[in-house]
């Protein structure tokens, strides 16, 4: 069976007055030539989320790279909750990107606002882009939705605890098996000191999302996100990305829309349909 490896290098991020390192870590698949596909997570998530559809690629000879978003998994913390922003983790990424040469993106929520702004930033050479339900508008009572959740430092007696919490609020990832959820957790878990369980994310990733929150509008990058393949995923039930918003996300030519059904937000991309899904617009 595939194994991972690891992967890592101190990127900078702007935003200081001084220069900065933030260390970036990453797990990586499949043979070390092949074509690459970079993968990154939804806001509280990290890289282990795309263990089933890195072993897929990998086993068709694609060189996968999942990667964990600064203040996650096993990246290093911003030193202010501030920082936590579209522009710093593009910063922190660049080394590992630009070595890559040309790349292929599957983005899941935030990481799919991460691909946006990659595909605005000159010099970095995406090939394809698979955005996994979020888009160029998100209106502002999702965001709510997500600021309530991420409100309280949550600490749990065991991995068990974890995980029904997972199920709970992460319910709209879908149908999910057993094992699944608990891979999940076990990749969310991090062990406190006195015994007790944390989420894996520096709590202060919700800094940005602390006053007043307004609709985010980024139609102005969607040509230069639209000038390549794209594969837009949507959960049917999906209050981040809407109805209306995928349907013109499809109006541009090299767009495809597809519905995932009994999701919300956001499509977990374990469930053997959307991977191959995703691997077939990939392999094109």
């Amino acid at each position: 069976m595939e194994r991972p490896r690891f992967g890592a290098v101190s990127g900078p991020f702007e935003g200081t007055a001084e220069s900065r390192l933030v260390p970036l870590r990453w797990v990586e698949w499949g043979p070390a030539s092949g074509k690459p596909v970079v993968c990154v997570h939804g806001l509280t998530r990290n890289a282990r989320d795309f263990d089933a559809l890195a072993r897929h690629l990998a086993a068709q000879g694609r060189r996968v790279i999942c990667v964990d978003v600064p203040g996650r998994g096993l990246s290093g913390w911003l030193p202010e909750g501030r920082f936590y922003a579209v522009p710093h983790y593009i910063a922190a990424m660049m080394p590992l990107l630009t070595s890559l040469g040309e790349f292929d993106w599957v983005g899941t929520s935030m990481g799919g606002l991460i691909g946006m702004g990659v595909c605005a930033t000159p010099g970095l050479k995406m090939r394809r882009f698979v955005i996994n339900d979020i888009g160029p508008f998100v209106p502002v009572a999702a965001l709510e939705r997500i600021r309530t959740y991420l409100s309280e430092p949550r600490i749990f007696a065991d991995i068990a605890g974890l995980e029904a919490y997972l199920r709970q609020v992460h319910a709209p990832f879908g149908p999910l098996a057993d094992e699944e959820w608990a891979h999940l957790a076990h990749y969310s878990a991090r062990m406190r000191p006195d015994g007790q369980v944390a989420l894996h994310y520096d709590p202060a990733i919700m800094e940005p999302m602390q006053g007043e929150l307004a609709d985010v509008d980024l139609w102005p990058l969607w040509p230069a996100v639209a000038s390549r393949p794209v594969l837009v995923l949507r959960g049917e039930r999906s209050d981040l990305l809407l109805r209306e918003t995928a349907l013109r996300m499809g109006e541009s030519p090299g767009v495809q829309v597809a519905t995932i059904p009994r999701c919300g937000h956001a499509p977990a991309l374990m469930e053997p349909a959307q991977v191959a899904l995703v691997a077939h617009f990939l392999a094109g």
